[in-house]
C-alpha cells in the first residue's frame, strides 16, 4: 500500500528528529521553514517532484558538522547518504532517491555543487532563504556564540580596514557570506525575496554599528 503524504512527512519527522544534536539553528522548526518556503516556491513549478522535495528539506541536515568543521564540505554528501539508507528502509520508492540526494548534496553553501534539478534548486533556495532575514539574523548569532565568535570587530566593524572574518567576527557573516546569497538563488521567487530579507538585515547591522562605537572610549573620557 502506498503511503500518503501525511506519513511521509511524519516518517520524514521521525527521521530528522531520530538525528537531531541540539543544533537550534538546525533544528526541527528550521526544516519546517525550509520546507514551508519550498513548498510556497513549489507552486510555481508543478512539473517538480513534491515528495523529493520534501524529503530533502526534511533530511538535508542529518549529518550537521559545524562551520568550523574540517570536514565540513562534505557534510552534505554525508547526509544524502545517509538520508539514502534510512529512507530505502522506509521503503521510500527508489526511483526517485537519487533526486533526494541529489537536492541534499546541492543545499550545502560549503560544498560547491550545483543544482541540476528543479527539485534540488528549490531546496537549495528555501534553506539559504532561511539565512536571511530575522530569522536568518538570530541563527547567525546563536550559531557564532557556539563557535566563540565574537559579535563584531571592536574598532571597525564594518571592515573597512581588514579583511572581513567571519570565524572571528558574527557580523563579518552578513557581507562575507549573507550578501551575495540572493543573486545565487536559483529562482526568480527566491531572489526577491531574499533581497528584501538582505535589506532588513543591512539595516540591523547599520543600527547596531551606530550603537556598537568604539569598544575603549577616547583617553580621558567618562565611562
Amino acid at each position: 500500500m502506498q503511503a500518503s503524504s501525511s506519513d511521509w512527512t511524519s516518517r520524514f519527522i521521525a527521521i530528522a528528529t531520530a538525528q537531531a544534536d541540539g543544533d537550534g539553528a538546525h533544528d526541527l522548526n528550521h526544516l519546517h521553514r525550509v520546507w514551508r518556503v519550498a513548498a510556497a516556491l513549489l507552486a510555481e513549478y508543478p512539473q517538480a517532484d513534491r515528495l523529493v522535495v520534501q524529503a530533502a528539506c526534511y533530511l538535508h541536515d542529518l549529518v550537521n558538522l559545524p562551520k568550523n568543521h574540517p570536514e565540513r564540505t562534505q557534510a552534505s554528501r554525508m547526509a544524502a547518504e545517509l538520508a539514502a539508507r534510512m529512507l530505502a528502509e522506509a521503503d521510500f520508492p527508489a526511483d526517485r532517491l537519487p533526486g533526494v540526494c541529489h537536492a541534499i548534496e546541492a543545499h550545502s553553501f560549503s560544498a560547491g555543487i550545483a543544482p541540476r534539478t528543479i527539485e534540488a534548486r528549490i531546496v537549495q533556495d528555501a534553506d539559504r532563504l532561511d539565512a536571511l532575514g530575522a530569522v536568518g539574523l538570530a541563527r547567525l548569532f546563536y550559531t557564532a556564540g557556539r563557535m566563540g565568535s565574537a559579535f563584531a570587530h571592536p574598532s571597525d566593524p564594518l571592515g573597512h580596514t581588514r579583511e572581513l572574518d567571519d570565524q572571528r567576527y558574527a557580523l563579518d557573516h552578513i557581507e562575507r557570506k549573507l550578501a551575495g546569497l540572493p543573486a545565487s538563488m536559483q529562482t526568480e521567487a527566491a531572489r526577491r525575496l531574499g533581497q528584501q530579507r538582505l535589506e532588513w538585515l543591512r539595516g540591523f547591522r547599520d543600527t547596531f554599528v551606530a550603537e556598537w562605537g568604539q569598544s575603549a572610549p577616547a583617553q580621558g573620557m567618562a565611562d
